[in-house]
């Protein structure tokens, strides 16, 4: 099960540095995760200073 990125993400990058592969890019308004690239590892969601990453 992926990851999702709540609408509480402040776009601070913290989590698209840790993902080991690349599922975490950029977006308009906040940081989005591929689902299909992701292998729900959990390192974004330790990292978030906001805890707005979570288990889909």
């Amino acid at each position: 099960m992926a990851h999702t990125i709540s609408e509480e993400c402040i776009s601070c990058g913290a989590c698209e540095s840790v993902c080991p592969v690349e599922a975490i890019s950029e977006g308009d308004t906040q940081y989005n995760i591929d689902e299909d690239v992701c292998i729900d590892c959990g390192e974004c969601a330790e990292t978030c200073p906001v805890n707005a990453i979570s288990q889909k």
